[in-house]
């Protein structure tokens, strides 16, 4: 266990780049933006002569901040879909270092002959997958939602500051959020994001571990090219073949599942989607636990489970084995 512990530090230290700066750099220019957003805003309103602060014929919210219930809940729920928001910006940037992350993940060893190095070592080849496994379905998730909640915490500070500004009482609306559960939904949901994301990390993986040279090109040529010729044999009809199914169920298993909340393609009982009015879902029940781990309950994200578990065994079995460019 402290040997995985290493390894999974060393993929950090290697990768710190892509796991830390890129997302902490994509918060900082979308806070930079926000804060051009609203400083032309400002500028253009006193062009124009728009009334501050806001009363009761402008977008409904008194002055005061004193509102009935119904209103003070969805003020919250639009104060939580922007912490949500922000870290789903990060959480985004994230699946593309990721994804990216995956492919060089077997082939660079091979490329620059560090694995001669690690394999001089006491260090088994499924400790090395697993390490780097951990990293892309826990290390990254978690410093990127970390990052973005700080980034929609900031994101709300300044547009409190600005409601402040213009004389809006935020102390009775500040009570609306609820921004320490969005953060504890969110960082809890990793492990499920994780197991719909093990399909694509092992078929990345896999290509990293089989290609002898250019592995992003193999991840998606295989896929798509199948995906094709699916599409013209059920097109020219000699087979019956439902390419839609096909896209769906494996081509998109095998290369978006990185995406953030990637389980939602298997949830059918998530608050709002059916017949639930938009008015009474808050924030918080599109995050809540049980609806959103209830998708463990369709048998697609077990297949893919077990496909993606098989193609990091193959992917171990390869690395032993492969040392050439």
């Amino acid at each position: 266990m402290k040997t995985l512990y290493w390894l999974v530090k060393r993929e950090f230290w290697e990768h710190r780049g892509g796991f830390l700066r890129a997302p902490a750099i994509t918060a900082i220019a979308f806070l930079v933006i926000a804060i051009m957003t609203i400083a032309g805003g400002e500028i253009m309103g006193r062009h124009v002569g728009a009334r501050f602060p806001l009363d009761d014929k402008n977008l409904g919210v008194p002055a005061s901040g004193i509102m009935d219930p119904q209103t003070l809940q969805r003020v919250g729920t639009i104060l939580d879909a922007i912490l949500c928001g922000s870290a789903l910006i990060v959480l985004a940037v994230m699946a593309i270092v990721v994804f990216f992350y995956c492919i060089g993940s077997l082939y660079d060893d091979r490329k620059d002959r560090s694995i001669l190095f690690w394999e001089s070592l006491p260090i088994s080849n499924w400790k090395t997958v697993l390490s780097k496994v951990l990293s892309a379905t826990v290390v990254a998730p978690v410093i990127a939602t970390i990052i973005g909640v700080i980034f929609g915490l900031l994101l709300l500070a300044l547009l409190i500051f600005t409601a402040i500004f213009h004389g809006f009482n935020v102390l009775h609306v500040l009570g609306a959020a609820h921004p320490i559960q969005v953060t504890v939904h969110i960082i809890a949901l990793i492990p499920l994001y994780a197991l719909c994301a093990l399909p694509t990390i092992g078929w990345l993986m896999l290509c990293s571990a089989c290609a002898r040279s250019m592995p992003f090109l193999w991840a998606l040529v295989i896929p798509l090219a199948s995906n094709v010729i699916i599409w013209w044999l059920d097109l020219i009809g000699l087979a019956q073949f439902n390419a839609g199914w096909y896209f769906s169920h494996i081509t998109a298993r095998l290369l978006f599942g990185l995406r953030p909340a990637n389980w939602l393609d298997f949830s059918h009982n998530m608050p709002g989607t059916a017949t639930d009015s938009l008015d009474h879902v808050t924030t918080l029940d599109r995050l809540g636990l049980i609806s959103n781990y209830a998708s463990l309950g369709a048998r697609d994200v077990w297949i893919g489970l077990i496909a993606g578990i098989a193609m990091l065994t193959a992917a171990i079995w390869v690395r032993r084995w492969r040392h050439d460019n």
